[in-house]
Order: C-alpha cells, then structure tokens, then sequence
C-alpha cells in the first residue's frame, strides 16, 4: 500500500509541462552569426543533438522525483490480529433402521432421511469457522465417529462414509449422549454444544436420556434437540414377493424426552417434517451458536522520500555532467 503523508505538494507537477515547453522552445531558439548559410545546410545534423534535447526530459524527471519526494511517499504494512473464542459442537446422528424411511424429497426425488440429514449437516459444517467439531453416531449402539477436530475437510469424509444400520437397528439416545459428553465435559471453550438428531425413541442402551440430561446439565453443555420425519406413517422401500414396494409404518418419535433433554440443557427442541425445515433448523442453530471473533487492524509505514530523493540528484547531476560535457551546446 502507498500513500503520501504531505499530498498536497504533488500540486508542484503541474510546473513540469512548463518547464518541457520552455526547455524544447529554447533549445530551437539558438542563433549564430555567419556571412553564408549555403555551407551550414550541407552539414548533416549529428546525433548529439537528439541527446542534447532529451536533457530536458532528464530534468523533468528530476523535478518530478524532488516533488514526490517531498509529499512523503510512504509504504504501508497492513497487521491484522484475530482473537476468537471457539464453539465445541458434538453432532449427534441417529443412523438406526428407521432412518431409512423415504419421507424426504431431494431435488424432487424420494430420499431417505439420512441421505437428507447428511447434506444438511454437511452445509452446517462448512458455515462454521474457529469451532472444534466432532461427530457421534448411533443406533443401538453409539461410538464417535469423528473426535472434535478443526480439520472440517475430515469430518465432511467421515460423515460421508455414515451409513443407516452402521451401528445397529435400534435407538440408544441416552449412550450417544453420554459419549458426546464425555468428549465435551473437560474442555475449557466459550460454550459446549450438542446437536441430537434422532427420529424414533430410546429403546436400548445402559443410560437413560433423562439421566444423560442430568449429566449435560451439571458440565453446562447445552443440547439441541431435533426430531425428523413425517407424522403418523412413513412409506419404506422393502423387497416383496412382487419385487420392491413401499410399506407404510406408523412413525414411533419420542418427542416428550426430546423437549426433555432440550429443556433440563437450556437448549431448543425442533421438529423437521420436510426437507426445507430441517435446513432452517440448522441455520437457527448456526445463529444462535455464533462465534465472536475480534479484528484490530495496524498500518505500519516505512518511509519512501529517501529513494525519489536520491534518484532526483542522480538524474540532475548527469544532466549537468553531460550538459558541460558531452553534449555541451556552444555559444
């Protein structure tokens, strides 16, 4: 970046166009007496007068650079300090049996509801900045499927390698919860996050989701909670005597536990029926779990007028030097 301190001066410039004009008018000015002009015409005109001429570009240019000089150009360093204090987010993904329900639309098109949570979450993760993420799945089992990591570009692979049944047919809300609490519980951060995602009820597991709460509750971790599909029956792709047909079944969401573990957390309860729902459910979330970050900019300038200067006194001392010498002009 550069500037002038003193911009003002630069004003002088317009002397340089006057002073071209006066110097190529008096250049073309000179007169010599002599009793014939016959002899001179068949002179040639030597190559030093073109020279002789360019010295007063030479000392435009050295006026020039004394006037820069003298608006103080300056270069700028420009120093940008960041202090964040990051959001921890566990995910917690539901990938049971019933997630394979076809009650989603992507592009028009049936989708299972895993396939639609997967593309939401992915758009979740990348609209975050400074905030450690890690991913829990479960079913009825429930293992971390992604420590909490500013490596966004890992977790974006391993949520694309999640897979409905991968840890089982059953729900166990309350183990997934506990696992995610146990990732966040002794972390020093901002705020501590877990987003359930989940479309049944638990039914499996050692731990309670009420129990689980308990335990968000005392660590202040605060737990979003959102339930997925359809009300009352969901249609299911499954293999028939007559080939592939969709079966519908009744939607069994324990949405009484959810609000549960929302409330006891200070954290929001969603319901997402459709597609669109669950996207804005998520930038709901995004809202409300922002990161601050603080910017203080410096302007660091490193002062040029030395360099203008020194070539100014250079070019006017080889105009001087050439035009005594060299290209002296006589009379």
């Amino acid at each position: 970046m550069l500037r002038f301190e003193d911009p003002w001066v630069l004003i002088l410039l317009i002397v340089i166009p006057l002073m071209a004009f006066y110097g190529w008018r008096r250049l073309g000015s000179s007169q010599i007496r002599f009793s014939s002009l016959i002899t001179l015409k068949r002179l040639k005109k030597p190559p030093s007068l073109f020279f002789r001429r360019s010295l007063v570009a030479v000392r435009c240019l050295a006026v020039s650079l004394f006037i820069l000089a003298l608006a103080r150009p300056q270069s700028g360093i420009k120093s940008t300090e960041i202090s964040t204090e990051g959001i921890d987010i566990m995910l917690c993904l539901d990938t049971s049996g019933s997630m394979q329900a076809l009650d989603f639309k992507d592009k028009g098109q049936r989708a299972d509801r895993l396939h639609i949570v997967t593309k939401v979450v992915s758009q979740f993760i990348r609209g975050r900045t400074n905030d450690r993420i890690g991913m829990v799945v479960f079913g009825q089992e429930a293992f971390t499927q992604c420590p909490l990591t500013l490596d966004y570009g890992v977790l974006l692979s391993l949520l694309d390698s999640v897979e409905i049944g991968m840890a089982g047919d059953s729900t166990a809300i309350g183990d997934a919860l506990g696992i995610s609490i146990k990732r966040l519980k002794d972390l020093k951060s901002k705020s501590k996050v877990i987003i359930l995602l989940t479309d049944g009820r638990n039914n499996t597991g050692t731990l309670s989701p009420a129990t689980a709460a308990d335990i968000a509750k005392t660590y202040n971790i605060k737990v979003y909670t959102i339930g997925v599909g359809t009300e009352g029956e969901a249609p299911f792709l499954v293999d028939s005597f007559f080939g592939k047909q969709y079966v519908y079944q009744k939607v069994d969401l324990d949405e009484d536990t959810l609000k549960e573990i929302a409330q006891k957390t200070d954290g929001t309860y969603f319901r997402a029926t459709n597609t669109e729902a669950l996207e804005n459910i998520y930038k709901q979330i995004d809202e409300m779990e922002k990161t601050e970050v603080k910017i203080k900019e410096y302007m660091e300038y490193e002062e040029l007028f030395s360099y203008f200067l020194i070539s100014g006194l250079c070019l006017l001392l080889l105009e001087v030097l050439l035009a005594n010498t060299r290209l002296r002009k006589i009379p």
